[in-house]
């Protein structure tokens, strides 16, 4: 008889994210990993204890990605792909990419992964420079999606 252990969850500070299997990098912060499906209520005649809900359209949240400012313009590359200059020398036609986000473990291995389909970048923001400011240089980049799966 196998026996029943609960396993620890992973800390949810380390994590990379990657676009059509090249890392991005790791951030210190993802929101809009979710999903929700629109319910519709249709009343029956004659029916007065309860009222049919009906499944509808999924929704799918922008996924926005926050880190410390670094040396490299990779978000700030892949957003202009999507727009200007990069959207007019590309055929006036931007192309989705997959993409991961892979929850690691202390040992730095795979303990959780979505799987992101069609993301193409909507919006990166640039850190708040303030001299009297002590807080972190942050960027950040939102990214619309055709929705994720889970695992690989």
């Amino acid at each position: 008889m196998a026996k029943a252990y609960t396993v620890d969850p992973p800390f949810v500070g380390k994590f990379k994210f990657e676009i059509d299997g090249t890392t991005i990098g790791a951030f210190t912060e993802v929101s809009g990993l979710s999903v929700q499906l629109d319910v519709e209520e249709l009343a029956e005649g004659g029916q007065n204890g309860y009222t049919h809900k009906l499944l509808g359209r999924m929704k799918w949240p922008n996924l926005v990605f926050k880190r410390g400012l670094t040396d490299t313009d990779a978000l700030f590359e892949w957003l202009m792909t999507a727009s200007g200059e990069g959207l007019t020398a590309a055929g006036n036609r931007v192309k989705p990419r997959n993409g991961r986000i892979s929850v690691l473990n202390a040992a730095g291995e795979s303990m959780r992964t979505w799987s992101i389909l069609e993301a193409k970048p909507v919006k990166w923001t640039g850190p708040r420079l303030a001299a009297s400011s002590r807080d972190l240089a942050i960027e950040e980049l939102e990214v619309c999606h055709s929705g994720f799966r889970s695992g690989t």
